[in-house]
């Protein structure tokens, strides 16, 4: 079954935690980090939302962003998500 969608409205600040599959390690090395930050700065452009603050561990992230339009912040995200899976 699909997961349902969730509102994200504009304009209000949203904590993102993301978690690698089963707790697994998300970040093995730096390059990865750098991988994904880099992603993670394309998505805010490409989808207008502000990054605040980022926390990058072992195995998950934490953002405080702020999403510019509604439902923005889930699109971004699920292309961030496209990208540093593969």
């Amino acid at each position: 079954m699909a997961r349902l969608k969730s509102y994200c409205p504009g304009g209000i600040p949203q904590h993102v935690i993301q978690r690698g599959d089963n707790c697994c390690v998300c970040f093995a090395a730096d390059e990865d980090r750098a991988a994904y930050a880099s992603y993670l700065y394309n998505a805010a452009s490409k989808w207008e939302v502000a990054i605040h603050a980022w926390v990058f561990m072992t195995n998950h992230v934490h953002l405080l962003v702020t999403p510019q339009v509604d439902d923005s912040l889930s699109k971004a995200m699920q292309h961030l998500g496209r990208l540093y899976a593969r």
